[in-house]
């Protein structure tokens, strides 16, 4: 079982579909179209990842395909209709890419996305080559990971280390990811403090706590 957190390594997908700078425009869309992809990776050398073509990219040369933009729209949309004249995907990608390294959390990468507004990022190893695409998608999985995966997970890496003591009776159930913490404990101060730890566990939706079914045994 793959403790938390999970990384980027352990999600995104390895085998990668990528295009060269000089990639014509029609064949950007055939590939996105074959493989399903929102957006791919622009490469140049042995695999270093110098931009990203999306769709978003793509979409300005339909937008303006028919229409004769004001001055104020060709001021604001200056980039967007230099994309639309573009042939190649160098000449349509965003560069540099947004790019993340497969070492990094599951929760970095989706911070990045979110901050970025992207859907899709370019795995990169230490030089900058190519090692994979993580989408969101490929976050969500850690969600598929069993109840019992998860309840495990909790009683090894948060219960049992902050509750060590006999005096404590601490018991873990799990329920499409509802963790419920049952039990009563002599430290109350800990319970906030294993709540945020079993937030922290991938997959876990939500986290409740229940002081009423499971009696501590008496000390002696």
């Amino acid at each position: 079982m793959l403790k938390s957190p999970h990384t980027v390594s352990d999600v995104m997908t390895h085998t990668a579909v990528a295009v060269g700078p000089q990639a014509p425009f029609k064949d950007i869309i055939a590939l996105m179209d074959q493989w399903k992809v929102s957006a791919l990776p622009v490469l140049e050398g042995e695999g270093r990842v110098i931009g990203l073509v999306s769709e978003a990219d793509l979409l300005p040369k339909e937008e303006f395909r028919d229409s004769d933009p004001d001055r104020f729209t060709q001021m604001r949309r200056l980039t967007d209709l230099a994309k639309a004249g573009g042939l190649t995907a160098a000449d349509v990608m965003t560069a540099p890419a947004v790019t993340v390294h497969p070492d990094a959390t599951l929760a970095q990468a989706a911070r990045i996305m979110a901050q970025r507004k992207v859907k899709r990022l370019p795995v990169v190893n230490a030089e900058g080559l190519l090692e994979g695409v993580v989408s969101r998608a490929d976050l969500l999985k850690v969600f598929l990971r069993t109840d019992d995966d998860i309840a495990e997970e909790v009683g090894q890496e948060v219960v049992a280390p902050l509750f060590p003591s006999p005096a404590d009776a601490v018991r873990v159930e799990v329920s499409d990811g509802l963790v419920t913490l049952r039990g009563r404990v002599k430290d109350t101060s800990l319970v906030p403090v294993a709540a945020r730890l079993v937030r922290a566990v991938e997959g876990v939706v939500d986290v409740r706590w229940d002081p009423t079914d499971v009696e501590a045994p008496a000390e002696r």
